[in-house]
């Protein structure tokens, strides 16, 4: 496992951007699948982008796709999230994940194997 703490959460409203982080310890964070997830008030937790551990390829939500963008730099052990045309539908709370995840479990929703998780940062769209 790692430990992880997301950072970049705020306050933005409704057609704005934000960039989250989410720094990783230990050394072995390049070997893992990283996802971001995301829950609202009321809600279940949600899949809302993963990146393959080499940062070669990419997976999103149908909710968010062409607006958000995974990617990760392995030298610093970090994966962002940019969040382009943000909605108020956006506002939740975003967390970051690791595991040791097949790429094929990915595309099929299936998260079992994200083991590690960070605490969140609160994104909140204003209308």
């Amino acid at each position: 496992q790692v430990q992880l703490v997301e950072s970049g959460g705020g306050l933005v409203q409704a057609g704005g951007s934000l960039r989250l982080s989410c720094a990783a310890s230990g050394r072995l964070f390049s070997t893992f699948t990283m996802g971001w997830f995301r829950q609202a008030p009321g809600k279940e937790r949600e899949f809302v982008a993963a990146i393959y551990y080499s940062g070669t390829t990419t997976y999103y939500a149908v909710s968010v796709k062409g607006r958000f963008t995974i990617s990760r730099d392995n030298a610093k052990n970090t994966v962002y999230l940019q969040m382009n045309s943000l909605k108020p539908e956006d506002t939740a709370v975003y967390y970051c994940a690791a595991g040791r995840v097949p790429w094929s479990m990915v595309l099929d929703g299936v998260f079992s194997g994200m083991d590690s998780w960070g605490k969140g940062t609160t994104v909140t769209v204003s209308a």
